[in-house]
């Protein structure tokens, strides 16, 4: 499965979930600090880069999704490397 098709796979289950699935997922896989992160890092952007709010609030969502597609890369290459052993 190339990066690409694995995104849009993801993509399509996350758009499936209800939002009490998202937070449970959420909080299972993604650390506190991590969010926090996220949320001071977008804020200290789009002040540096004078984007709007609309943007800012998007920022860190767009952060979480790349945060979760990376474990999940990191999850099927280890499973790859486990199912070759």
């Amino acid at each position: 499965m190339t990066h690409t098709e694995m995104a849009w796979e993801f993509a399509d289950l996350f758009r499936e979930l209800a939002p009490d699935q998202i937070n449970q997922m959420l909080a299972k896989n993604v650390p506190m600090e991590m969010l926090q992160f996220f949320t001071d890092y977008a804020r200290s952007f789009a002040e540096r880069e004078a984007v709007g709010d609309v943007m800012q609030k998007r920022i860190p969502n767009l952060m979480l999704l790349g945060y979760l597609l990376r474990l999940l890369e990191e999850r099927l290459i280890d499973g790859e490397d486990i199912g070759q052993a």
